[in-house]
């Protein structure tokens, strides 16, 4: 199988590896709480396109609801402008039946989604579903080819006892029946060592049939640059990397190591490092400008492979439990995540599962008894309301629940849903757009109001003074100033 990005053919015999853009997506979702601004990206972008990733990475579930929530931007135009501003093909990732928030909604509305992010240029739909259950992601699938885009679907990694070789095996091949362009290993927490790989990598390449394989690995063991080094030699052609400011931590492995392990592999990756490094440059001043953390790589820590909560959700919970008193409990919530976990039938921690899951810890240890409050979410997750479980709850948990084996539900979710496009025309009127409707669609309107305001124009050219100018002008703390470039010398007066 040939896979054509920027006129570059890859055959089945080349030695390549190429590297799929997650900055401006996944890296600051991780690091810098989703909080990048459209026009923190948009001086950059000429130099991102020259980097000479396969695909940039601009949309995914956070990134939308935050823009939303928090930044006041319109996502569409977001998606729209990148895709515009890109050369390089742009990737955007959906939670499949939920999309961009925990709800679940009928197909239309996620066929609608599909034709949308088409319009505004996107080419690959990356789907996953947070339980692997792959019935989930047909519609976006289906939907996505239909409007001419790529599909890449993900199956989510975790460890337990029934996520076996196995058990990855099976999914590879629905994702194989629904006729996926990629297939990749989403690893949210960092949990593959180099030893699973060498045994679970080989026997996807066998049930992938030819298909493309991507690996989507986080830092927070400290391993994902040893186990990219396996998925290389393994055959996976492409792997998501950050440049190195956003890289590391609980992000994914820095794009400058991952080609210098391709290269001393033998394997190419078609990057231009002067071009990474202006990128590298530029966001390791806007980290300096506004206050952001860098990426560190990450120690190994026999404990996540217990707990497995991921590493940007346990410094929110710190900082949550600073706020009651209560920090010194934390070690003890993680003890109990793993249990609550097992109890639920290992759930893989990621959104929204990995919010239940470390709710659910909350209340059990602040509340000194396990289940005495039981969130209507946890509840709705047991009884089968967002999808197939991996394996059936406790039995104390269930008793504590008040749920009977009889009652849990063995439907896709979503698939008794009415479709919601009809109600939503009568209630707009004829002449909204598609865009309106789905925002109409997942968020209340008070949430919409402040996304009409026009955003101030955005700077699509950049240079080292210019960032070291507007970086003197955003601190308080510097009155005088002086700089000196080649022959010439500014003073600056506060």
């Amino acid at each position: 199988m040939n896979v054509s990005s920027q006129g570059l053919s890859v055959g089945d015999g080349d030695r390549h590896y190429g590297l799929v853009d997650v900055t401006l997506r996944d890296a600051h979702q991780c690091l810098w709480s989703t909080r990048m601004t459209t026009s923190a990206m948009t001086p950059i972008l000429t130099r991102i396109d020259a980097v000479g990733y396969e695909y940039i990475n601009i949309l995914g579930g956070a990134v939308f609801d935050v823009q939303v929530r928090f930044l006041h931007e319109n996502p569409w135009e977001r998606v729209g402008l990148l895709c515009e501003r890109l050369r390089t093909p742009c990737d955007g990732l959906t939670r499949g039946q939920s999309l961009y928030t925990f709800e679940l909604f009928p197909d239309d509305i996620i066929e609608l989604n599909s034709k949308v992010l088409a319009r505004r240029g996107l080419k690959v739909l990356t789907v996953y579903d947070a339980l692997n259950d792959n019935r989930n992601i047909e519609s976006s699938v289906r939907s996505a080819h239909e409007a001419g885009m790529l599909v890449n679907a993900m199956m989510t990694y975790t460890l337990s006892p029934v996520h076996t070789d196995d058990y990855y095996v099976e999914r590879a091949r629905e994702l194989v029946a629904l006729q996926s362009d990629f297939i990749s290993v989403k690893d949210p927490t960092g949990l593959l060592t180099p030893e699973r790989a060498k045994t679970l990598f080989p026997a996807l390449l066998a049930a992938a049939d030819g298909i493309p394989l991507q690996l989507h690995m986080h830092c927070q063991s400290g391993l994902a640059t040893q186990v990219h080094e396996v998925a290389i030699q393994s055959g996976f052609r492409y792997g998501h990397t950050a440049s190195e400011p956003l890289a590391n931590g609980a992000s994914h492995p820095a794009t400058e190591e991952i080609d210098d392990r391709a290269r001393a592999l033998g394997f190419a990756t078609g990057i231009d490092r002067g071009a990474l490094a202006d990128v590298s440059a530029y966001f390791g001043i806007l980290a300096e400008r506004e206050g952001r953390p860098r990426g560190k790589v990450q120690a190994y820590d026999a404990a996540l492979y217990e707990h497995q909560v991921p590493g940007g959700m346990i410094s929110n919970l710190r900082s949550q439990l600073a706020t009651m008193r209560m920090e010194h409990r934390l070690p003890e919530i993680l003890e109990e995540a793993a249990r609550v976990r097992k109890d639920l039938g290992y759930p893989i921690l990621v959104s929204p599962f990995a919010q239940y899951i470390v709710t659910q810890s909350v209340l059990n240890v602040v509340q000194g008894e396990r289940y005495k409050t039981i969130p209507d979410e946890v509840r709705k997750y047991a009884m089968g309301f967002y999808g197939r479980l991996a394996a059936q709850p406790s039995e104390e948990f269930l008793a504590k629940a008040g749920i009977d084996r009889n009652e849990i539900l063995t439907t896709r979710a979503g698939a008794d849903l009415e479709p919601a496009l009809p109600r939503l025309r009568r209630e707009l009127g004829a002449s909204v757009s598609d865009e309106d409707i789905l925002l109409a669609a997942f968020y209340d309107r008070s949430l919409l109001d402040p996304l009409k305001v026009k955003p101030v124009p955005y700077r699509f050219t950049t240079t080292p003074l210019m960032e070291l100018m507007l970086f003197l002008e955003s601190r308080t703390d510097v009155r005088q100033a002086r700089v000196k470039f080649c022959d010439t010398e500014i003073s600056l007066t506060a």
